[in-house]
């Protein structure tokens, strides 16, 4: 089969995956970040999965269980850049909090799930480095505001991931 028919041959087999209800399964990534809440006493941090590709951006936390409290994903973006982010097949609420220059710019609180389209979009309009997403409640929880400063950071490879239950 020809590169053009393989080509065309595999979109057609993936979008008949699709119009027959097949869903890819959920994403989980390592935890490769955190941030540190300061000046918070005992320091509290939360670990972070790192949607770091378009491809792990596009598929965020979609189809995954709640989030445990202290765990969340970053999305960077280098280019800061005008960041939508949208619930499409989320099935658990989340908070959004838009990052740029080191401080959460935007917070998009108690998010709801949206298993069809047409779904609401969500961010601030300007540019971010980044956003995170937590489980709803967390933000407040946690007291981050608007003008709560944000420094992500690595942690090691070793740590434990956000893995399937």
């Amino acid at each position: 089969m020809g590169g053009r028919s393989q080509l065309r041959w595999c979109g057609q087999a993936g979008l008949a995956l699709l119009l027959c209800g097949f869903t890819p399964p959920p994403q989980w990534l390592p935890i490769t970040a955190q941030w540190c809440l300061a000046p918070l006493q005992p320091q509290r941090c939360i670990a972070l999965e790192v949607a770091d590709t378009p491809e792990k951006q596009s598929k965020g936390l979609q189809l995954r269980p709640p989030l445990p409290a202290l765990q969340g994903m970053w999305f960077p973006y280098s280019p800061p850049s005008l960041a939508r982010f949208w619930m499409h097949r989320t099935p658990e609420p989340l908070d959004m909090l838009f990052v740029q220059g080191g401080r959460v710019v935007a917070i998009e609180a108690h998010t709801q799930p949206c298993l069809r389209l047409p779904c609401r979009s969500y961010g601030p309009d300007q540019e971010v480095d980044g956003v995170l997403e937590l489980a709803a409640g967390q933000a407040e929880a946690l007291g981050i505001k608007v003008g709560t400063p944000v420094q992500i950071e690595p942690v090691g490879a070793d740590a434990p991931g956000g893995q399937p239950p």
